[in-house]
């Protein structure tokens, strides 16, 4: 069989790095995709004004450790051009890709602005990054996975964009332009799912739920609330059951909540920890 590639957005940390390792255990070679190339120069900092551990050199080593190769290249999700050269330079290098992991996202300006306090080009600038980006991506490598006949693509999707918020932004809930864009991505899979319906291709979202990342750790997440939520693995380990076991064509178009099936099916046998 060809190579099999997948491609991974916001791979230098988190859900997308954990992803990317659970891929490679499973036989991918893995195309890791961020803003961060090396440690140290990403924009992240942390409470401490220090930046956050985690780099797409970081995940790169870690799978090749695994045996599988890696390819980091540099991605920006507001930057169409970007994502152009990494999308032609993957396929230059290995060939089609087999699975795309739209991980990534844009949390910048406007994210948790109450509606009338939203600015246009925040608004615009998050769409740009959490759904025009990841529908780009689809258009640019869906064709070759429907010639190869397998594959397919996976959406990361939230809670803010399936229920209304129980508090205003900032006290409890969520910005309007971050959940609606995060509804807009939800329903690209189900669409795909209608339009190529005898493709052989799996086409999921996946809602992770509150997961403890480097992120919140190195901004100074309060223990009582990491013992609420579970780690980057959970999701990893749910997304790579489903492209990878005949059972995952059941979710074909729909959206799974990580952490139940994660438990329901036992795919991390020391989670979720006994109760305290």
């Amino acid at each position: 069989m060809d190579r099999r590639i997948a491609f991974v957005t916001g791979a230098s940390r988190g859900i997308g790095a954990a992803t990317s390792l659970a891929l490679a255990e499973r036989g991918y070679d893995i195309v890791v995709t961020a803003r961060t190339l090396r440690e140290g120069e990403g924009p992240e900092r942390g409470a401490d004004g220090r930046p956050i551990a985690g780099s797409l050199e970081t995940t790169a080593a870690r799978i090749r450790e695994r045996g599988r190769e890696a390819l980091p290249l540099p991605l920006d999700l507001l930057d169409s051009g970007s994502i152009e050269a990494a999308v032609a330079d993957t396929e230059k290098r290995w060939g089609p890709v087999e699975l795309l992991i739209n991980n990534g996202i844009y949390q910048g300006a406007g994210t948790m602005a109450h509606v009338l306090d939203l600015e246009v080009e925040e608004f615009e600038r998050l769409y740009r990054g959490n759904v025009t980006a990841p529908v780009f991506l689809a258009q640019r490598v869906l064709p070759g996975m429907l010639a190869m006949g397998r594959g397919g693509i996976v959406n990361l999707v939230s809670e803010a964009g399936m229920t209304n918020p129980g508090a205003p932004a900032g006290r409890g809930g969520w910005g309007f332009a971050y959940a609606s864009s995060k509804a807009a991505l939800q329903r690209l899979v189900g669409v795909l799912a209608a339009e190529h319906p005898d493709s052989g291709l799996r086409f999921l979202n996946v809602q992770p739920g509150f997961t403890i990342t480097e992120s919140m750790r190195a901004r100074g997440i309060r223990d009582q609330f990491q013992m609420r939520g579970a780690p980057p693995e959970v999701c990893a380990e749910v997304i790579a059951w489903l492209v990878t076991d005949p059972r995952g064509a059941e979710w074909q178009g729909r959206s799974v909540h990580s952490q139940k099936l994660c438990e329901e099916l036992g795919l991390l046998p020391d989670w979720p920890p006994p109760a305290q």
